[in-house]
């Protein structure tokens, strides 16, 4: 059987790394898109199964011509996972319009644009699994999130249309509500009084991505939300 290809959109040092990781030790072969070629070739060499695609996310003719090298060189895409991310962090009086169409186009637009991409080749095999990895600025716009929360709400709200219309026929989409702060050296450094407990680990967050791509079809889930056991909710 032909080796399957997922398609990680969004891979820095913490998240997409791990998914990378996780879906290449599993027998994929990763193409991973990000606009850094540097940690794109560093990751190369680590990891023998993947391959870096520089890439902006919001340019939708690069999109397209970095989907039609990804189908030659490694295979149409099974799995999608949108990682991809931006937010400008202010109180509403101080949130520029820039920053929050620059977190719309990252988070939503790109979305709709990879999923178009990525999706008709899915369907034609009748199956494959797309999936968004959110946060909880999705559901509530807290009091500095005004340049982001409602561009994770209308990414959240795209994937749910997704998941309506591409679930009648074999593609699984799901959303992943990421709840805390995630470990990179960044925010042990912003935060180093905190304990091991109280990050999210990018391992594990790759764990649950997997879970849900290995899913039956009579028991899909489209919304799941991690945290450490110290977040409040």
């Amino acid at each position: 059987m032909a080796e399957r290809v997922c398609v990680v959109a969004g891979v820095g040092p913490g998240n997409g790394a791990a998914l990378t990781r996780r879906f290449a030790r599993s027998g994929y072969r990763v193409a991973m898109l990000a606009r850094s070629p540097e940690r794109l070739a560093s990751l190369e060499r680590e990891i023998g199964a993947s391959r870096g695609y520089a890439v902006d996310v919001t340019d939708r003719h690069g999109l397209e011509a970095v989907f039609e090298r990804i189908r030659a060189e490694l295979g149409a895409p099974d799995v999608l996972v949108h990682n991809a991310g931006e937010g400008s962090f202010h109180a509403f009086l101080d949130a520029s319009p820039e920053a929050l169409e620059r977190s719309f186009r990252t988070n939503a637009l790109a979305l709709l644009y990879l999923g178009q991409l990525a999706a008709p080749a899915m369907l034609e095999k009748g199956r494959g699994d797309i999936v968004v990895i959110g946060a909880t600025a999705s559901l509530r716009g807290g009091a500095n999130f005004a340049a982001f929360a409602p561009a994770k709400a209308a990414q959240r709200s795209l994937a749910q249309s997704m998941a309506r219309s591409l679930g009648p026929r074999g593609i699984h989409v799901s959303y992943v509500v990421v709840d805390g702060v995630i470990d990179l050296p960044r925010t042990r450094r912003l935060l180093p009084d905190r304990p091991d407990a109280f990050f999210l680990k990018p391992s594990a967050i790759a764990e649950t991505v997997y879970h849900l791509v290995q899913q039956d079809p009579s028991a899909w889930t489209f919304e799941v939300d991690v945290r450490p056991f110290g977040e409040k909710w």
